[in-house]
């Protein structure tokens, strides 16, 4: 999987990433996006892209990171495809100042949209 969104998008939902995605592999959650790896094509743009530096290169996950590797393509699957910016969540930039592992108990499996 060439890149991966990370607790850290959880209340946050930041969407400047999918504006910029050029196969639309970005896929919404009730409060947190998920990259699909399958159509992933590895071209780094989103990264920058995240204000929160939420997204990440599967080779950069540190070993408590993998998890999200997981979770990606799990919800990728099932959740809705997202393709332009609906802003981030009403409390995102409080939400920014947790640790995604502080959040991961935050995490809801139900999908956006």
């Amino acid at each position: 999987m060439p890149f991966v969104v990370t607790g850290k998008c959880i209340n946050c939902r930041y969407t400047d990433c999918v504006e910029v995605c050029p196969v639309n592999c970005f896929y919404q959650g009730e409060n947190m996006l998920v990259i699909n790896p399958d159509e992933c094509i590895d071209c780094g743009v989103c990264e920058p892209e995240c204000p929160i530096e939420a997204i990440k290169s599967d080779e950069e996950l540190a070993p408590n990171e993998l998890a999200w590797a997981v979770l990606n393509r799990k919800y990728s699957a099932s959740w809705p495809n997202i393709q332009a910016s609906i802003g981030p969540m009403e409390n995102a930039k409080e939400a920014a100042e947790e640790s995604a592992e502080d959040k991961r108990a935050l995490f809801s499996e139900r999908a956006g949209g």
